[in-house]
């Protein structure tokens, strides 16, 4: 999703410097688009006011940003860093603590929309930490979004995002469910599609993901390993706010199931291959 993040921020006629664990796209974006390669995190600080990053996890949001030669080797004081990663919001509001004492601004900052909205500019933001920073970048957030939320102080965008990943990610085994159930009694997938998207069942997240799985392409729009980590802090924050979560954690189960069966770099909407493997039917377009 980074990559046409930066891109879009670039078509906006933004000077952009960039920095990937990948330096190939790195060049390939810098050549395209008239951006500036970046060896390290610490030169993109050094160039920039504001700073973007998305990346996998937890750890690798804290290297970027606090490791050897990452950002806060390079940034000025006043610089703010916009953490679009889906993280730890404990680890969140840790790294954003040991940022100030550098004098450096940071926001939580997770994104919703895969692929497409990244690369169509229709990002929806969850924006945690100081609003009268977030007021001050919200001008670099739009070319990349068309929905910006304020959620509150530190922490709370993420918070916001997993809140979503979690009823996104227990709508999708509620569909696996239903439709390796009804395929196996002999109704056509297309047809119980149908009569999903026209009852109180509807779901804008199934009717997207459906087609792909009755297609049986199950290319990453958004993957099954990132998917289950996001359930996995869900499940943390559970933990730490005495909150149970009895159906996420079998949600988390089923999806770790399809982990261990190979699935992890497919699109998260695979985890239907487990159940399809134990009943005994492919859910498929006839």
């Amino acid at each position: 999703m980074g990559y046409p993040m930066a891109r879009n921020l670039l078509r906006a006629g933004h000077q952009v410097a960039l920095w990937s664990h990948t330096p190939a796209k790195v060049k390939q974006l810098a050549e395209a688009e008239n951006g500036v390669a970046c060896d390290t995190p610490r030169q993109v600080g050094e160039f920039a006011e504001c700073l973007f990053l998305c990346v996998g996890d937890t750890a690798m949001s804290r290297q970027v940003t606090l490791g050897t030669a990452g950002i806060a080797e390079g940034a000025r004081k006043g610089t703010v860093v916009a953490d679009a990663s889906t993280i730890s919001p404990e680890a969140s509001r840790g790294i954003g603590e040991e940022l100030a004492a550098r004098g450096i601004h940071y926001l939580d900052a997770p994104c919703t929309g895969s692929k497409p909205g990244a690369e169509k500019g229709a990002l929806t933001f969850m924006v945690g930490g100081d609003q009268g920073v977030f007021e001050r970048v919200k001008a670099y957030f739009e070319p990349m979004g068309k929905q910006l939320y304020y959620c509150g102080g530190p922490g709370m965008g993420l918070h916001a995002k997993l809140t979503q990943n979690l009823i996104l990610s227990n709508i999708l085994q509620a569909f696996n469910e239903g439709l390796v159930l009804s395929t196996k009694a002999g109704i056509d997938p297309e047809l119980m599609l149908e009569i999903l998207n026209n009852s109180a069942a509807r779901s804008g997240l199934i009717a997207f993901k459906a087609p792909y799985v009755f297609s049986r392409n199950f290319e990453t729009n958004f993957s099954l390993k990132w998917m289950h980590k996001d359930v996995g802090l869900a499940l943390e924050s559970g933990k730490q706010l005495e909150v149970p979560l009895p159906l996420t954690g079998l949600t988390q189960q089923m999806f770790q199931a399809a982990l261990s069966s190979g699935y992890g770099d497919e699109d998260f909407c695979s985890a239907i291959k487990v159940l399809e493997a134990w009943a005994g039917v492919e859910v498929k377009r006839r």
